[in-house]
């Protein structure tokens, strides 16, 4: 009995012996596949997160953000940025600065601002204030955070101005959107391409109340009209809310001229168009209208747009023709949101500041705010818009070609409801079409 008993008690210690080794092997398994899983999320690393930050109930704030997250999910599907020999991902995180009105105070907007940077952990900030009135007391608070800023539409060049003044203290404001001088260029471009085209010389100018506006009236009449003898007929200055422009077109047209240069983001703006159509004008309407930017427009104002002639602020808000980058861009919009972009300006600026904002963490192996700053400043791409470096303002650098510098193109509005590139050269798509009567 006893060896009986023996033998059962040596079997018994057996199996546990062989259930402790196993419980020990799959302690192990877990234990190895926690610390791999563990490893991964460490190599994956935290998300880099960018603030989009600005007036988001605008069309051009609209489309921006739309464009920023085309442009973290393009990179996403890449891996994302390397930092440190970890993988991290793109987020966004939104406010909307509700600055978007003229007349706009600065102080709660900055507010806003000044908590979102405290709060949400930003490593970055794309689009920026919507109003130039803002933007420049906004660096204020940029610097005092240290958060890059890569802005896409408020356009004042003072912007410039004070990051030269002070580089230290705003270094880390960029601007990959078009400013008033290179809006101004632009035009000037225009107004002298239809000078020699048509030997037009008498303008009427109506623009709105803004600061940016204004600027831009101010660098046209001084830079180009003044020195070349154009006859300046009128200038008017509208409010923001100003919907009815029949008092100003009926002087424009009175007196004879044979351009009304318009320069306007104001929501109500679409409404000169349509106004000057239903005169069956004699004269050009060629400017910046923000309603008319957008392929939308044509059924929004029921088809009664054709031959103006509008501004494209940045390439990549148009596909073009001629520059491939642009047209991929654009299509690549409309395949992930369902339809084309609207604005003329904000979102192809704000994909192209995702995307050197992710070269500028690669660059500089860190998030490092000055570190960043120093990448940002070396940038060179050929992007959407065309090719993208800074000046020492850390202003995108603009020209008529988009191989050497980022390009605005002016369109106009065929009779089929078509939006036709006519300039500059490089990359035009067709011919300016007079209206219908006579030019005088």
């Amino acid at each position: 009995m006893s060896t009986t008993r023996s033998v059962r008690q040596n079997r018994a210690a057996a199996r546990r012996n062989r259930w402790g080794s196993s419980l020990l092997k799959l302690s192990a398994l877990f234990i190895m596949t926690v610390l791999v899983a563990m490893r991964a999320v460490s190599a994956q690393g935290q998300p880099v997160a960018i603030g989009v930050a600005t007036s988001l109930s605008t069309v051009e704030g609209r489309d921006s953000l739309l464009a920023a997250r085309l442009a973290v999910e393009e990179i996403n599907r890449h891996g994302g940025v390397r930092v440190k020999g970890t993988h991290r991902r793109l987020v966004i995180q939104t406010v909307d600065l509700k600055d978007a009105p003229a007349g706009t105070p600065a102080g709660p907007v900055l507010d806003r601002l000044e908590a979102f940077l405290a709060e949400s952990g930003v490593h970055a900030v794309v689009v920026g204030p919507f109003r130039s009135e803002v933007l420049l007391p906004a660096m204020d608070v940029v610097a005092r955070r240290k958060i890059p800023m890569l802005c896409a539409i408020a356009m004042s060049p003072a912007m410039e101005s004070k990051i030269m003044s002070a580089p230290a203290a705003y270094r880390y404001v960029f601007r990959t959107g078009l400013n008033t001088r290179y809006l101004a260029d632009s035009l000037i471009g225009y107004m002298r391409f239809l000078n020699e085209r048509f030997g037009v010389r008498r303008v009427f100018i109506l623009s709105q109340d803004a600061a940016w506006a204004r600027s831009t009236v101010s660098l046209i009449i001084k830079l180009y009209f003044e020195a070349t003898g154009w006859q300046i007929l009128g200038i008017r200055h509208t409010p923001y809310q100003t919907a009815d422009f029949s008092d100003a077109l009926d002087e424009a047209q009175r007196k004879g001229a044979q351009v009304i240069l318009s320069i306007f983001d104001t929501p109500h703006s679409g409404q000169l168009a349509i106004q000057w159509k239903s005169r069956r004008p004699s004269g050009l309407l060629c400017g910046f209208i923000s309603p008319m930017m957008g392929p939308g427009a044509w059924k929004r104002f029921n088809g009664q747009i054709s031959g103006v002639l509008n501004t494209i602020f940045e390439l990549g808000n148009i596909p073009s023709q001629a520059y491939a980058p642009a047209t991929r861009f654009y299509t690549a919009f409309k395949s992930r949101f369902g339809r084309e972009i609207e604005a003329g300006h904000g979102p192809a600026p704000t994909y192209e500041a995702i995307h050197v904002l992710a070269q500028a963490v690669q660059k500089a192996d860190s998030l490092d705010p000055d570190r960043l700053v120093s990448a940002l400043e070396a940038t060179d791409r050929l992007g959407a818009m065309g090719r993208l470096r800074f000046n020492l303002g850390h202003q995108a650098i603009f020209g008529s070609d988009p191989k050497t510098a980022a390009v605005a193109c002016l369109i106009q509005w065929s009779t089929s409801g078509q939006r036709v590139i006519v300039a500059p050269p490089a990359l035009a798509e067709g011919k300016v079409q007079l209206p219908p009567a006579t030019m005088p």
